[in-house]
Parts: C-alpha cells; structure tokens; sequence
C-alpha cells in the first residue's frame, strides 16, 4: 500500500507486509543493503539509525549472512542509535551491545562513525542528563549548517505492543518534548528505568523513516498508528515518519487489524 503521509508535509507511506517474523528480517535487510548502495552512489556519506528489540536485530543478523552487504563501502556509514538502556558499556540488554553481536563485529566499519550512546561508566557516570546533553552535542557535530542532527538517510524503529518507538512512551514526558534532539528518560514502563532516546523532532528529520514490527501483539497498536486518529503522545508510531518516505515494514500477523 502506498499513501500520502497523514496530510504532514512529510513523504510517502508505504505499508510492506511479508509472510512472518524470519521472512521480514530478510527481506528488510536486503531493502536496507540496497537503501545504502544507492545513497552512497549519490553522496559521500551516509547516515543510519540502528534499532533493538527482537525483530531489529533479528534484522541485523540477517544482513550479516547477506553476501550483498559487502557491496556497502561500510567506512562511509554513519551509525548511530534511536535510543540506549542506560547501562554499563558491554551490557548484554544495550542495544549496542545486541548490534555488535548481531552484525558490526562483522563489517569493516570506521570506528569514529560509530556513534554509541553514552553507557552509565562512561564520562557522565550515571547521570543520565548529561548523557543524552553528551549525545546531543555529538549529533550536532555531524549535523549539516543551520541543523543539531544529521539528515539521517535510513532511521530504524521497533514498536512495542503498547505503541512506543525508541524509548518514547504513550503519555510519558519525552514524548512532548520538542526541544533537545537527545533526552534522558526515566520511569521507563519497560526496565531498565532510565535510557536515552532520540526525541520525535528528530525522528521526523530523518529522509526516511522505516517501522519494523512483526507479531500478534503488534497488529492493534499499528494499526493505530495508520489509522491517524490518534495523537503521538498516545501512540507514539503515530509520529514515525520521514521527510521523504515512511516505510512499515511488518509481518501477517502485525498487519492483521489493517484496514
């Protein structure tokens, strides 16, 4: 399904359903190998969002056994991350951490582009503020004139069965923050309670904006999301979307309540 965006000034919405959880993550990893070869076909650089959960780095196992993927000049990528658990470096539930294993061990990446989101050893310690404060001014430093983040070419969301994208929760506070491009969040309805995640004015800057979701659990809060009845705040997939595409990328089961 191909549509206008919500009416937002923003790109079109395309809707990919695929057969189930293991086929998405291949297909969606094929999709992004060659989202990449073209972007670095037009400039001399390009900036990805990665994402955690189950299907997100499902995603990124699945590109690892990709022969295709060594078609990316891989030193030309950016990497950054929607948001981070907000523990020590090397934790098993970072998303870093999951990427690492996942697929980036695996590819000959620059390391002063791969922008990880600050771990609770790192400089700030434990204060989560001026992490995200620290993660902030790191966008802004490969952000273009007149920007605080990177025109991000591909950005990568998961979504929860309660809507959320990145680390920003339905009615929680960081989903009315329209000021930094990096908050800490705390309270998190999801452990561990304090994180770091990319704000929606952010997200909304990326070119194109990718939803990656699969399972039964997923099939009301997506359909939600498109359906555009329901604010950000409520639904936070309600406000994935990108300047010149939006992609929901789901399995049969996500798509079920689907018009």
């Amino acid at each position: 399904m191909t549509a206008p965006d919500g009416g937002r000034g923003a790109g079109t919405r395309r809707i990919l359903v695929h057969p189930d959880g293991p086929v998405l993550a291949q297909a969606a990893a094929a999709r992004l190998v060659t989202k990449l070869v073209d972007v670095l076909a037009e400039r001399d650089e390009a900036h990805l969002v990665l994402t955690g959960g189950t299907i997100g780095i499902g995603m990124l196992a699945a590109l690892g056994g990709l022969p295709l993927r060594e078609a990316v000049d891989w030193s030309r990528v950016h990497l950054w991350w929607g948001d981070e658990r907000f523990l020590p470096t090397g934790d098993p539930d970072r998303n870093d951490t999951q990427a690492v294993d996942a697929l980036l061990r695996l590819l000959p990446l620059e390391p002063g582009r791969v922008h990880t989101m600050p771990a609770t050893d790192g400089p700030d310690g434990e204060d989560a503020e001026a992490a995200a404060a620290r993660y902030a001014g790191e966008l802004a430093r490969f952000a273009p004139a007149g920007a605080d983040a990177p025109a991000f070419d591909v950005l990568l969301l998961g979504m929860g069965p309660d809507g959320h994208i990145a680390s920003l929760f339905p009615e929680h506070p960081g989903t009315r923050e329209t000021g930094p491009s990096a908050i800490a969040v705390h309270n998190s309805p999801k452990p561990p309670p304090n994180r770091i995640s990319l704000t929606f004015r952010v997200i909304q800057q990326a070119r194109e904006v990718w939803v990656i979701a699969s399972g039964a659990e997923k099939a009301k809060p997506a359909a939600l999301a498109l359906s555009g009845t329901v604010d950000q705040t409520v639904i936070p997939a309600t406000g994935a979307h990108g300047t010149e595409a939006t992609l929901w990328l789901l399995d049969r089961a996500g798509a079920a309540e689907l018009g």
